[in-house]
């Protein structure tokens, strides 16, 4: 599985999308995350929601794999559009990554992930 995907369904003429991405966590400590963004296509998103931490990229894929698996009994199927919620995603791992380095109290930030 990606850890890159965007699903779309349509429905009243309307697109929703989601768009997923698994990344690291910061302090490289084997931790990944799963990070997803939801709303109507071609607007900003109207929800961003993280799960995890996983530990490493192949837990998080089965995850993604499960949710994948319930969104297309709901209708939604993958697009192979670009990406247009990237930078909230990333934002939101940023937080994430600041939040988790308050609490360690001896993370680094390295704003270039």
């Amino acid at each position: 599985m990606s850890r890159n995907l965007i699903l779309t369904r349509q429905c009243l003429g309307l697109t929703t999308r989601i768009e997923c991405l698994i990344r690291p966590l910061g302090g490289e400590n084997g931790l990944w995350t799963l990070l997803c963004a939801a709303g109507m296509n071609g607007a900003q998103p109207s929800a961003i929601r993280a799960q995890g931490p996983f530990h490493g990229p192949l837990a998080a894929e089965s995850v993604l794999a499960a949710i994948v698996e319930c969104l297309a009994e709901l209708g939604y199927a993958e697009a192979f559009d670009p990406p247009i919620w990237r930078l909230h995603l990333l934002g939101e791992l940023r937080r994430l990554d600041h939040h988790r380095c308050r609490r360690l109290g001896d993370c680094q930030l390295h704003p270039d992930r």
